[in-house]
């Protein structure tokens, strides 16, 4: 947020007199916008132009917010801004990390309203399914809404024994499906919020098993990668989407998407149209979309892969990766590490996408200024 500065009362023009000479001058004005953060605001923003420009400039120069490489700013579903830090462009494809978690949820949508799986029922993992394994009462929406109680450590220290870790790089990496389905649960299914890659992993290998019946990696991926394609990157105009498999063939769906800013941008503007194309099809049913940002039984800030701007039930027990004292609580975003954003907000009809490098320390800062674009905006 810009610093606010207040101003000083004198008692008598005299002491004015000598407060400014003592100073040399007044604070200094506003620098003037660059050409590059003016040019950055179409002429369809929706908001005074000056002050938008102004405010995407701060993600990009402001110290403290780690490195901004792409903004791009829907409004109405116009586009209103478009910003890229050096050494990237438009056609540059950023990694999702764990943004890709929201489109994973997308496709257990789809294959739900055509009847390949079943939200309540116990999750189809055969494992589970053994005589006597309490993990046969894990549903889909119990791994949708991260809390299937298995023991799935997002971060370890040292991070060697963090559960995503030793999925992606170290032991699981081969299978990484199978690897997430062995853990055993440390809780109840249903009773605790767990964030927690592993679970995304092991949504993606349902989606492919719905799809195919093969274990042929090369069968699974294509299943999976033509689907996708079909129902919803075509439709959207997602051309830029690149999908990363492990070597069984599983969607590494949890975090390895990559995408230009714009494909971003569409996938945010889909999900605020509540599951529609720009030509108005219904790629996925609009309840689908509701269940995603509806809070969570055990989390009120997370959905279905989704996380959301709702306040915390314990304030103080964590830190938010939102601003529900700054914009409707109705705002949904996806989130991958390092600092990636697509904030949705229904409404203001605004999706706004941040991409870029913010450690923990800057993401609280940079969000206060992702916050200030969207202040821009009025709540319909």
């Amino acid at each position: 947020m810009r610093d606010r500065i207040k101003p000083f009362r004198f008692a008598a023009p005299v002491a004015l007199a000598i407060t400014l000479a003592a100073c040399g001058s007044a604070p200094p004005a506003t620098p003037p916008l660059s050409d590059e953060a003016l040019a950055a605001v179409t002429e369809n923003a929706g908001a005074p132009k000056d002050q938008l420009a102004r405010q995407v400039d701060d993600l990009f120069i402001k110290e403290g917010l780690g490195e901004t490489r792409a903004v791009v700013l829907m409004a109405n579903g116009e586009l209103a801004a478009e910003r890229y830090g050096e050494g990237y462009d438009a056609d540059t494809r950023f990694i999702s990390w764990s943004m890709a978690k929201t489109v994973t949820a997308v496709l257990i949508g789809m294959l739900v309203a055509d009847g390949k799986l079943s939200l309540d029922d116990p999750a189809p993992v055969s494992m589970w399914q053994r005589p006597g394994d309490p993990r046969a009462e894990i549903t889909l929406r119990h791994l949708l809404q991260m809390r299937s109680g298995l023991r799935h450590t997002e971060a370890g220290d040292p991070p060697y024994e963090s559960s995503e870790v030793r999925m992606l790089f170290l032991d699981g990496r081969d299978d990484m499906a199978r690897w997430a389905k062995e853990q055993p649960l440390e809780a109840e299914p249903g009773e605790k919020f767990e964030y927690s890659s592993n679970t995304t992993v092991i949504l993606a290998d349902l989606a492919a098993r719905a799809l195919t019946s093969s274990e042929d990696p090369e069968a699974r991926r294509a299943a999976v990668d033509d689907f996708l394609n079909e129902r919803l990157f075509t439709p959207l105009g997602m051309d830029s989407m690149v999908l990363e498999f492990d070597a069984s063939g599983t969607l590494i769906g949890g975090s390895l998407m990559h995408a230009n800013a714009r494909d971003w941008a569409k996938f945010g503007e889909f999900m605020r149209r509540g599951g529609r194309s720009p030509e108005g099809e219904q790629l996925v049913p609009s309840r689908w979309i509701t269940a995603m940002t509806t809070p969570s039984p055990a989390a009120p800030h997370y959905g279905f892969q989704t996380w959301l701007n709702r306040p915390l039930a314990s304030p103080g027990e964590y830190d938010h990766p939102l601003f529900p004292e700054r914009a409707p609580q109705s705002l949904f975003s996806l989130i991958g590490h390092m600092g990636q954003y697509v904030l949705v907000s229904p409404e203001q009809g605004l999706t706004l996408v941040r991409l870029g490098h913010s450690t923990s320390a800057e993401r609280p800062p940079m969000l206060q200024e992702a916050a200030d674009v969207l202040a821009l905006y009025p709540v319909r």
